[in-house]
């Protein structure tokens, strides 16, 4: 059997993964709230945690895996969504709920076995909020709120390392009179009859944000599973909220066993070197990417893969542009041999030993560098398809590399070399606007004039330009 070995947040050490049952490898990975489009960052635990579901899959059989991602669809952000927008929770939520999915299987992401929504277990998270009540693990305020009390489990606080004191002083932690302990947090709460709402024993409301992960993946993977993901923006509150509740809830509050054995969390993005930031003009959607924004052409999905894979998922990783033009100068290249290959090969050996040792992304690619230079093209297809990086054809974005511009080159050459003499650049910019809105990349330098077809490339639009 293939070894993986994987860095495990729980233990902070890499470890050689062993799975409860080998017939049923089980993950769970935290999902969006859906509200409105997923940006750029939200792609990186989605990509991540695919390669290792592909992975999974390819060791223990692709019938011995079970994968959940949920979605948050409760959430005081979807009612203000709501409110301001003047439409019903559920339009936006299931809206939402399939823009995300699009633009995830357009980067590439293959579907979880289970997508459970927030909302189709409540009576789950009811039961399991009853239960922590019953073992002194939350209290009712009387007022409609239930809280989990953090000092009955000794062990809060061990995924993330920090103790209680700690964790207060480096976090917001909100304050109020319903509380025993300031880090209690909200398992409960009441809702206004404007508000999504349910019956329970504590009167009409929604669960909070933590119960719903807890119980969701209680219901589908059972009381333990193997692997439990997600960025490491998450790792505290929520994870750790997420620990305690399920500890405690299955009779391991004293141990800390039970729930997940292995705990992975991926570094966060920045764009261009900066944290991304609506204030900074350097927010971007998932779905901006693909189309083109502020005047930028869209980028494939392949290509946005490719660039999120070359940095290992416990490093930051930052998007660029001109990572995005390296990328799918690659890709075509690669796109160019595997088309010349069928179907039926096997992944690459070297590129999956590169993937068992903690997921190591850059390190699969630069294995494909490598067998790209052998004369193995159904090889390098088989790999490619594994990676998520084609599909069962090549993408017609990428059959452009055959397209002949030298010609449109020569003109804008001699229109320039005109241009230098004259002082007259109208008819070179004229060239150049056509060039670019018919998907054309024009490098201009002292050595000369540089076409390339671009993502968004269309040959018909440089008719009439010769």
């Amino acid at each position: 059997m293939t070894v993986i070995k994987l860095t495990n947040t729980k233990t902070r050490k890499k470890e050689v993964f062993t799975p409860i049952d080998a017939d049923n490898v089980r993950m769970y990975v935290c999902g969006p709230t859906v509200y409105d489009r997923a940006h750029i960052g939200n792609a990186r635990p989605v990509i991540v945690f695919d390669v290792l579901y592909r992975l999974l899959r390819h060791v223990y059989g692709a019938d011995h895996v079970t994968y959940v991602r949920n979605f948050t669809d409760v959430d005081d952000k979807i009612n203000a969504r709501a409110e301001a927008s003047g439409r019903s929770i559920r339009e936006i939520t299931d809206e939402t709920t399939q823009w995300y999915l699009d633009d995830m299987r357009a980067v590439g992401a293959m579907d979880p076995n289970e997508m459970p929504r927030a909302t189709e277990y409540i009576p789950q998270m009811i039961a399991m909020i009853e239960t922590l009540i019953a073992k002194d693990h939350a209290y009712s305020d009387g007022a409609g709120h239930v809280l989990f009390s953090v000092n009955s489990y000794e062990k809060y606080g061990a995924l993330s390392g920090r103790s209680v004191d700690d964790m207060i002083a480096g976090a917001r932690v909100e304050v109020a009179d319903n509380k025993r302990d300031p880090m209690d947090f909200v398992l409960w709460k009441p809702s206004s009859e404007d508000q999504p709402g349910w019956d329970s024993p504590w009167g009409y409301g929604r669960p909070g944000w933590h119960i719903e992960c807890s119980a969701m993946s209680y219901d589908l993977l059972g009381e333990s599973f193997d692997i439990h993901g997600g960025g490491n923006d998450l790792m505290f509150p929520h994870h750790e909220n997420e620990i305690a509740q399920s500890c405690c809830a299955h009779g391991h509050e004293h141990d800390g066993g039970g729930f997940a054995n292995y705990w992975l969390h991926n570094e966060m993005l920045q764009v261009e070197g900066k944290k991304m930031s609506k204030s900074l003009g350097n927010f971007f959607t998932v779905r901006d990417l693909l189309d083109g924004h502020d005047g930028m052409p869209g980028v494939p999905g392949e290509v946005i893969r490719f660039v999120f894979l070359s940095t290992h998922y416990r490093k930051p990783m930052d998007w660029t542009a001109e990572k995005a033009s390296d990328a799918e100068k690659t890709l075509r290249k690669w796109y160019a041999q595997a088309e010349q290959a069928l179907d039926g090969g096997e992944p690459y050996t070297a590129t999956i030993s590169a993937l068992c040792d903690d997921l190591n992304t850059s390190k699969a690619l630069s294995e494909v560098y490598q067998l790209s230079h052998a004369d193995d093209v159904v090889t390098l297809r088989a790999t490619l398809q594994f990676l998520g990086l084609m599909g069962e054809t090549v993408p017609v974005w990428a059959k452009q590399h055959d397209v002949d511009l030298s010609s449109f080159a020569d003109k804008l050459s001699s229109l320039r070399k005109n241009a230098m003499d004259t002082k007259d650049f109208s008819a070179v910019d004229a060239m150049k606007t056509a060039l670019l809105n018919a998907g054309v990349e024009v490098r201009m330098s002292k050595t000369g004039v540089e076409l390339e077809p671009g993502p968004n490339f269309d040959p018909s639009k440089l008719e009439g330009l010769l």
